[in-house]
């Protein structure tokens, strides 16, 4: 039973369910894993040098580029839809 079931109420909007917080955690760990493991860096390579953290957030910015563009992409074929 829900904290806003007793008071007859609706949670508020702002409020993120435990799950999808942890769920957005997870997209960017992984994002960043996947970057870090196709430059060959370490986090710590990332922390210590200038180039190596240049390198890494230009992959993380492609890497987000392409997955909203496919996400988009997604949207608009269900939104215009044939048929």
């Amino acid at each position: 039973m829900r904290v806003f079931d007793y008071f007859g109420g609706d949670a508020p909007q702002s409020v993120v369910p435990v799950h999808e917080a942890a769920l957005r955690r997870r997209v960017v760990q992984d994002r960043l894993s996947r970057v870090l493991a196709f430059t060959g860096k370490t986090i710590d390579d990332v922390i210590n040098c200038p180039m190596a953290r240049n390198e890494v957030r230009g992959y993380w910015k492609l890497s987000r580029q392409i997955d909203r563009s496919a996400e988009i992409r997604e949207l608009e074929r269900q939104w215009n839809a044939v048929g």
